[in-house]
């Protein structure tokens, strides 16, 4: 009898190298944006565990009853800017889980774990970063990256109960996503002035930013000012026993929580505009700069009347937004799928790949595209680098500018194309921007 061998056992001796040396989170296309490039730092990364005490236990709220409280414990990723000896090799890998929350794989990227913070150059402005529901903190590990090389510190959150091993009911991440943020960053201060920390002296937590995708754009939101509607409050299927009042908008409570280090935000694909958790009231407490990207066909957040309308009404904060044509919820945030991704699994009805990839964007351009406009983004907000800026004032389609270079790439006077993409290749995008008492 000749021997039996699955479909499964052939793919893994054919991808088995794939795999090894795939999953990167760190690679630059040929054309890629101009800031996309890695910044000239090497970096290192940690991962560090905080516990925020007595904080309410939404999963065991009961009506009626008094509000039980835990310690809510958080993992957290950190990167920074490294001092690695003459010619280190860089790069280590992150054991990860896939969306299923079994798959266990391995990623790679360029930062050497638990390497010496670079001291030598004064402190760096902060980033946080905050994943989808379900996620991880490695979701959009490739901008934790790729902006320490730039001189960032880079803290990306495990939310509990919202990551893909521990999901749990929804009213805990409505509820708890800007309270880790405030506390996360409380925790960042505090170690930054903490005699033998290894971010002691190296992170400004007076200029921080936020990243957030989807769940995580919601808490952005909440964290810039913004606040939820009275109605979303009462949802059966939301937060517990009124919990989410405190981020109602108006409330004292909400507005307690608007902490002024944070300077500037990145809502990708925020969720709840069609589901009634924002309105124009709530809206217009947003009163940081904020840059929104979205694909107009997002499927979960919604467009038009999703988060391109939590764009239109936020009318006191200057904002941007930038649209991927026909590209779905996961436009720009997540890593490329892992390659173990692409295989179907016993607890989910659609391949994990699902969860990562664009039926029509591949994520690597689109991951490119963020971390050129995020540098832009923060490089003005968090270091006042008024050149960075210029790469944010563009035509708002970019097929009505014109490309016109000199023979040395400096540009015509009449050259108008987006500043750091090649010709053509801004297709398929818009930015829109809007200043306070403008329009």
């Amino acid at each position: 009898m000749k021997p039996v061998i699955s479909a499964a056992f052939i793919w893994a001796l054919l991808t088995g190298t794939a795999v090894a040396e795939s999953n990167r989170i760190d690679q630059i296309r040929p054309d890629a944006p101009e800031l996309a490039a890695h910044g000239p730092h090497a970096i290192g990364v940690r991962t560090v565990e905080v516990v925020n005490p007595d904080q309410i236990d939404i999963l065991s709220v009961q009506t009626g009853q008094a509000l039980p409280r835990y310690d809510r414990a958080l993992t957290l990723e950190v990167w920074y800017p490294a001092a690695l000896a003459e010619n280190e090799d860089q790069g280590s890998s992150y054991e990860v889980f896939l969306r299923d929350g079994k798959t266990q794989v391995e990623l790679q990227g360029k930062a050497v774990r638990d390497a010496p913070p670079l001291t030598t150059g004064g402190s760096w402005p902060l980033v946080l970063i905050s994943h989808g529901y379900p996620g991880n903190r490695f979701l959009m590990s490739h901008l934790g990256e790729n902006l320490a090389t730039k001189g960032y510190v880079t803290v990306s959150i495990d939310h509990t109960d919202s990551t893909y091993r521990d999901k749990a009911a929804f009213g805990s991440t409505l509820v708890n996503r800007p309270r880790d943020v405030s506390f996360v960053l409380s925790e960042i201060s505090r170690f930054a002035v903490e005699e033998g920390h290894f971010l002691a002296g190296i992170v400004d937590t007076s200029k921080t930013g936020l990243i957030g995708y989807s769940m995580g754009g919601y808490g952005a939101i909440i964290t810039a000012g913004g606040g939820v509607t009275g109605k979303s409050i009462d949802y059966d299927w939301g937060a517990p026993a009124r919990t989410l009042s405190a981020h109602q908008a108006g409330s004292e409570s909400h507005e307690a929580q608007v902490d002024p280090r944070i300077k500037a935000v990145v809502p990708i694909a925020p969720w709840g505009m069609t589901r009634g958790f924002w309105d124009a009231q709530g809206l217009a407490g947003m009163r940081i700069p904020a840059f929104f990207m979205a694909g107009n066909q997002d499927e979960v957040s919604g467009y038009e009347d999703g988060v391109r309308a939590i764009f239109e009404q936020s009318i006191n904060a200057e904002r941007y937004l930038l649209t991927f044509d026909h590209a779905g919820h996961n436009a720009a945030a997540p890593i490329p799928a892992p390659v173990e991704s692409w295989q179907p699994v016993e607890n989910l009805e659609f391949a994990p790949f699902r969860h990562y990839a664009d039926p029509v964007w591949d994520t690597l351009r689109m991951n490119n595209i963020a971390q050129h406009f995020v540098t832009a983004f923060f490089g003005k907000h968090l270091k006042s680098d008024a050149g960075l800026a210029d790469y944010l004032k563009l035509v708002i389609d970019p097929k009505d500018g014109v490309h016109a270079l000199n023979d040395d790439g400096t540009p015509k006077p009449e050259h108008s194309y987006w500043k750091g993409f090649a010709e053509g290749t801004a297709r398929g995008l818009t930015l829109h921007h809007r200043i306070p008492g403008r329009n």
